[in-house]
């Protein structure tokens, strides 16, 4: 077992964490990664509102409150979801923006102004006229992967431009914003040329605008990316680098996101549009709330355990991490008790949030369990988060109390015996301490 174990670890370390590293600090990956952070609060407040305007309350009820909660609704239902049609809605503006931006300081070019290039090249493909009205199809979860395309482009057609010294130059006295404002002008004009053409001519032949051709061809990975095998390769890829002491959530959640905001999207749509049943299950929301119940690993159910160790270290790290746990961030029990690169935690820490994986996919799918339809803080507690995203239902909540109690299970005879080894190694230094010091005398050399 030690054998393998120590494979493993040299496997990984020499195959596994420089090309995971590799890949976290690639430029398009960080970008992509800071455009969904840059959008995130107001796709939170955009499905916080989602969740008003169709509250958890039967159909049919006799409740006052909820009765009169539901006529409001339904009698103000235009004007109640104007806060999310402009927030998750079109939360492919906000994402192209952020792309861009962040990508902009990789080229040494001004944030604001390739934020803006982007954003014309994603409308000028994604929105549509017609009779006088732009079409909003596109802006949200639909045109997510045109949103990162564009962004991607865009801002490297400007910074190529740039480095080629292709850009109209002013005097140096000439104020600093209006000298940028003519430098982008080329490069708006060439995104025109390039762009405007281009999705005519795919219209001309297929029928359909660049964000239908690029869901069209993609929609065999996105179906993909919502099974069963997505979800535990996706949990091991990101245990795998986690316990390497690689960040694997930054990894697979940057990869993941465009995919989990496509899903939302549809389940959102599907519930606004009266739909029992949600299309989707492998969302943020059942990543954070059932795989990663107080931080990767599932670490929350082993926080309170090692606050009832017999080790004092053990102890003493439960009582650190407990509180921080609460809120899904583990560092102190990842690096504290450690788990990092620890051979006895390698085998839970792996399994526990995919066994937990296979429990809450069955459960979901089955229809036990409500579905996601909300993007949650992933700060949010689990049982709490759990039922946020899902309309404020009863049954996740069930379900993510029993990954915290299935996760404390696996964890147990492991702690158990990681426990023993530092019960002996404290026995032993409390008797090398109470053992009187000989003081010995060197020989005489007379």
């Amino acid at each position: 077992m030690s054998t393998l174990y120590n494979h493993m670890v040299d496997i990984i370390e020499q195959k596994v964490s420089p090309v995971a590293a590799k890949m976290g600090q690639q430029k398009y990956v960080m970008a992509i990664r800071d455009g969904f952070i840059a959008a995130l609060p107001f796709m939170i407040v955009g499905s916080f509102i989602l969740v008003f305007v169709f509250p958890p309350f039967s159909a049919d009820t006799t409740w006052s409150f909820a009765r009169g909660w539901l006529d409001l609704s339904a009698k103000y239902r235009d004007q109640l979801m104007l806060p999310f049609n402009l927030s998750m809605g079109v939360m492919t503006l906000f994402i192209s923006v952020g792309i861009a931006a962040s990508l902009a300081r990789h080229h040494n070019l001004d944030p604001l102004t390739t934020g803006l290039l982007s954003l014309m090249s994603f409308l000028l493909v994604a929105a549509p006229l017609k009779d006088g009205t732009i079409s909003m199809q596109y802006l949200s979860g639909q045109g997510i992967f045109t949103a990162i395309i564009t962004a991607i482009y865009s801002t490297e057609v400007y910074g190529l431009l740039k480095r080629k010294n292709i850009t109209i130059k002013l005097p140096p006295e000439v104020p600093t914003g209006v000298a940028r404002s003519f430098e982008i002008l080329i490069p708006v004009l060439a995104i025109i040329l390039t762009l405007h053409p281009l999705n005519l001519i795919i219209e001309a032949e297929t029928g359909m605008i660049i964000p239908q051709a690029i869901m069209a061809l993609i929609q065999p990975l996105v179906s993909a990316s919502d099974s069963l095998p997505a979800v535990l390769l996706a949990v091991f890829i990101c245990q795998i680098l986690w316990f390497a002491g690689i960040h694997g959530s930054l990894i697979v959640t940057g990869i993941m996101n465009p995919f989990w905001m496509a899903n939302l999207s549809a389940n959102q749509m599907a519930m606004a549009a009266g739909a029992t049943t949600m299309p989707h299950i492998f969302l943020q929301g059942f990543w954070d709330h059932y795989l990663l119940i107080g931080g990767v690993g599932s670490t929350l159910p082993l926080a309170i355990l090692l606050m009832r160790s017999k080790a004092v270290h053990l102890r003493t790290i439960g009582k650190m991490g407990i509180v921080p746990g609460l809120f899904n961030i583990n560092e102190p029990i990842l690096f504290g008790a450690p788990i990092i690169m620890n051979p006895v935690f390698f085998l839970p820490f792996i399994l526990v949030p995919m066994i937990n994986a296979v429990f809450a996919w069955f459960a979901v799918d089955l229809g036990l369990v409500a579905r996601v339809v909300s993007l949650t803080p992933w700060t949010t507690p689990g049982p709490i988060g759990a039922s946020w995203a899902a309309n404020w239902a009863v049954s996740p909540v069930i379900l993510s109390l029993f990954c915290m109690c299935s996760a404390a299970l696996m964890y147990l005879p492991f702690l158990k015996a990681y426990e023993k080894q530092l019960l002996e190694k404290e026995a032993l230094e409390e008797q090398q301490k109470s053992s009187p010091k000989v003081n010995a005398t060197p020989a005489s050399t007379h």
